[in-house]
């Protein structure tokens, strides 16, 4: 079985990429092959710094490393390193229809936000299925929202495989229900682009500023909270504590008598305590960069001898060669 998986360096990573595909991907290297690339060419539709867009790939890099990603187990590269994929992406586009690419949610939400509607991010399906069929992927650990964009990748690759015989892999995609969709300390889901994020490495400050600053309700701490369980701050409380001091704390809230900064501390602290070790790995790569630049460089080499494979098999039944 082989794993395919990206993230796009656009930014700080945060809780919800850590749940809803870090800890995942970082699960499955040990069931499968594992490709997982930086998404860097998929970043130019929301970022047109290229010194943020530098810094941000080594952020993800170590990011990742740190939080338990195992080179030995995984293939993991810049996707702007295996140049082919681009190439592919054109190919793929031949035959995909301009409806399918209109349907898409990604598309629609992005733009009724205020990103303006280039090229690239309309055909950004087209690119994450080069992504996908490049290194002929089995599975594809994505979050709810990325579920179309997998389905969209079956879809052309189905249509190729018909027009020009059988060339592609049919991944196939696969959610983790239980954190498909983390929310942020506003209530929506956890995003950048919607500033409510809680980061995987944030400074100490900053982040315990953030926790304490989530808005409540106005009920007064004795008051009994029936609805414990949709309480913000206990939600993101049970992804980093253990289960048997999120359930006290809901049933603390629920029984009342509980005040919320309490609850919010406790948040502050699980949150800290639950990262402590990647922290300090992560410091330790952060004084190593030559090992992790060749990290990069050994994944990219490794994507790029199969992604050509694939690619040539593509351009011989299509009659480029």
């Amino acid at each position: 079985m082989r794993i395919l998986s990206g993230i796009q360096p656009s930014g700080a990573l945060h809780l919800g990429n850590y749940f809803g595909m870090m800890r995942p991907a970082i699960e499955l290297q040990e069931k499968g092959e594992a490709f997982y690339f930086i998404a860097d060419y998929h970043s130019m539709t929301s970022l047109t710094d290229p010194v943020a867009r530098r810094k941000n790939t080594l952020d993800v890099a170590l990011d990742f490393l740190a939080c338990g990603l195992d080179p030995k187990k995984s293939v993991f590269f810049k996707q702007s390193d295996v140049p082919e994929v681009t190439e592919l992406s054109w190919l793929l586009s031949t035959v995909t229809p301009m409806g399918l690419l209109e349907r898409a949610h990604s598309y629609k939400d992005k733009t009724a936000k205020g990103i303006s509607p280039s090229h690239a991010l309309f055909a950004y399906p087209v690119l994450m299925a080069a992504d996908i069929l490049i290194y002929d992927s089995n599975v594809v650990p994505v979050g709810r929202d990325q579920k179309q964009h997998v389905e969209m990748t079956r879809d052309i690759a189905i249509k190729f495989n018909e027009a020009y015989g059988q060339t592609f892999v049919i991944p196939e995609p696969q959610i983790r229900d239980e954190v498909a969709v983390v929310p942020g300390i506003d209530g929506q889901k956890m995003s950048k682009s919607y500033g409510n994020t809680i980061e995987i490495f944030g400074d100490e400050k900053v982040i315990r500023k953030k926790i304490m600053g989530i808005v409540m309700d106005s009920r007064q701490p004795a008051e009994p909270k029936p609805d414990a369980d949709k309480n913000l701050a206990v939600q993101l409380l049970k992804l980093v504590a253990p289960a048997e001091v999120g359930n006290d704390f809901e049933n603390r809230l629920r029984a009342g008598g509980l005040g919320y900064g309490d609850l919010k501390k406790a948040l502050f602290e699980n949150y800290w305590n639950y990262f402590a070790d990647a922290r300090k790995k992560r410091a330790e790569l952060a004084a190593n960069l030559d090992y992790v630049n060749g990290v990069l460089v050994d994944g990219a080499n490794k994507a790029r001898s199969l992604a050509q494979k694939v690619l040539k098999r593509a351009r011989i039944n299509c009659g480029l060669e």
